[in-house]
This record gives structure tokens, sequence and C-alpha cells, in this order.
């Protein structure tokens, strides 16, 4: 950690092909485990403490002027935002949203983390762009799908799945008589109406009559 204890992890300009990911969140105790669980990985990680740190990192501090704000973006690659939920200050939700409005960074995949499992605030941050969305504590098999983020495994979380029914005009018709044939409880007649329960309480109802 640097003197100031605001950020840790590789130095920019180090060249190589690993995978770097920028963690944030205001707990020392999960950036440490974030970091061991990302370094096993091979990924380099660059660590601070706060949504506000994180835009500095970036250079998206818009209360800096444009020549301190923008001092790390010369040559500044990062594959992968991951940031805690609940932070003072400015949440993660806040971090995702600056970032996805940011024409230089939006394509980064942001991975949002909470220990808490609350439904409503997934679906606002899926919504809002977040890749993924992991409850802690973060374990090695959560930390291994988010490297496949990084190296541009991206996976579309709102994405509807496929409801297209089948088209069962292309299928040989040989194939459907002979299974009506084979199979005695198959019949091609109609449904029986007492299929419905209304249907069927109407029919008791007029028996008694």
């Amino acid at each position: 950690m640097d003197c100031d204890g605001v950020v840790s992890g590789v130095r920019m300009g180090e060249a190589s092909e690993e995978v770097h990911v920028l963690a944030v969140d205001d707990s020392l105790v999960d950036r440490k485990v974030i970091e061991r669980l990302l370094k096993i990985l091979a990924c380099k990680v660059t660590a601070v403490d706060s949504g506000l740190r994180a835009l500095e990192y970036l250079g998206l501090d818009q209360h800096k002027i444009p020549s301190q704000s923008n001092g790390f973006v010369e040559g500044l690659k990062v594959d992968l935002i991951i940031t805690d939920y609940c932070m003072p200050g400015m949440t993660g939700y806040d971090l995702l949203k600056k970032i996805k409005e940011s024409s230089t960074f939006r394509e980064i995949p942001v991975v949002i983390m909470s220990s808490e499992n609350i439904l409503p605030r997934i679906d606002r941050c899926l919504e809002e762009g977040a890749e993924d969305f992991i409850v802690k504590p973060v374990k090695l098999s959560d930390v291994k799908r988010l490297k496949d983020y990084g190296v541009g495994g991206r996976i579309n979380k709102r994405k509807l799945p496929d409801t297209t029914e089948p088209d069962l005009s292309s299928s040989p018709p040989s194939d459907s008589s002979s299974l009506l044939s084979s199979s005695p409880s198959i019949s091609p007649s109609p449904p029986s109406i007492i299929d419905s329960p209304i249907r069927r309480l109407k029919m008791t109802t007029a028996t008694h009559d």
C-alpha cells in the first residue's frame, strides 16, 4: 500500500498481458481478500478505498482541474472494475453510473459486491449496466468468473432467455403419424371440456339438477 494508505497494487507502466482489475472497497479486510483471490489467478490488482478514489484513479474526478484529473489516464489500462455497493461518500451504484457515463471507460465490465442479497438493489445495478452482482463473502469460484469478464468473456445479464416456440412444421409428418399410431393413449381428438375446473363445476351442478 502507498504511503497515503489509499492505493495499492501493481504500478502502471508495467508491460504485461495480465488482466488488470480495479478493486474498490472501503473495508481493508475485504480489499485484501479480493487482492489475494485475484492474484491467485495471476491478475494485476489496483485497490482503492472509495468510489471517489476510483474516479481519481480513472481521471474522472470532476472536482479537479483537467491537468490533475487526467493524471492517471495516460497509458491506463483497466480490464475490470469490481466495487462494493455500500460505501460512504459514494456508493458502488453511483460509481457504476459515473463509469457508464464515461465515453472512455463505459465498455469496461463493472461487477458489484454486497453483503446483502437485496433483489431490487441487484436489479437496479444490472439495469444500469453492471456485468454481475456478487454476494459476499467473495469466493475463488466467483473471482474465476470475473476474470472471464476481464478478458472479453462478457455476458449480458439482462438478456431474456429465448422463449421462441420450436417450428413443428419442419418435423417430418411420418414421425408424428407413427407416434400417434404407436401410442394408444394419444388421440388427435380435441381435449375434453372437463379439463377446465370451471366447466367441471358447471357439469356437476347440471347433473344434480
